[in-house]
């Protein structure tokens, strides 16, 4: 029997999930999650064997970053992303976290439960349109994080990349609308960058997400 804890911010996808998994006769679910914070505390008390993580949570911890802590907290689990993302960026941070597996969430339930049983048995599930040999090289790769922003513009890069709008930034940075636009508008010039698709790839690239 494999230990499942599945974590998403979705109630009805979470629940989904769950029955889709419930059709399974080797698969027990242990735990269900609606936060990044939530979900480090739950997989310390049920030691789940395997993690669905979804990646962006905007009322709580993002997936990468819970993924971090669990994996360094609950040594034994396995986490699988299983996220609509479908860019590379996503997939290198999933790599960079050490995510055992990469899934999007319009998978069926056959390739959900060969990712379940494949990172359980100790090897990666990276379902993913990226050629292997591409995914070799992002294993052995590794970047370092850029100083040019300060640490409120990194957080702003952060929050971009997690979906937040500049009127959720706001309220949980505590700061006006106005400000996070000045913020944004500082970053692109100070990056060189022309749009957000290239922000969120610049952030995720440079380690903004830890």
């Amino acid at each position: 029997m494999i230990n499942i804890m599945v974590v998403d911010d979705h109630v009805l996808i979470r629940k989904g999930i769950v029955l889709l998994l419930e059709n399974f006769a080797d698969i027990q679910i242990v735990g269900e999650a609606s936060s990044g914070e939530e979900a480090i505390v739950m997989a310390a008390q049920t030691q789940p064997d395997v993690i669905l993580m979804d990646i962006s949570m905007p009322g709580g911890l993002d997936g990468f970053t819970a993924t971090k802590k669990i994996l360094h907290e609950v040594e034994s689990a396995k986490v699988i992303l299983l996220t609509m993302h479908e860019e590379e960026v996503y997939i290198q941070k999933a790599i960079e976290v050490k995510a055992h597996g990469y899934i999007f969430k319009n998978s069926q339930g056959g390739d959900l439960h060969e990712a379940i049983t494949t990172v359980n048995s100790g090897k990666r599930f990276f379902r993913v349109d990226i050629p292997d040999e591409q995914l070799e090289k992002w294993f052995e790769d590794g970047t370092q994080p850029s100083s040019i922003l300060t640490l409120r513009e990194q957080e702003i890069v952060r929050l971009t990349i997690l979906g937040y709008s500049n009127k959720q930034m706001s309220e949980k940075l505590f700061i006006s609308p106005k400000t996070v636009e000045n913020h944004k508008t500082n970053i692109m010039q100070k990056l060189n960058l022309t749009n957000k698709a290239e922000l969120i790839q610049y952030g995720i690239k440079n380690h903004f997400m830890h």
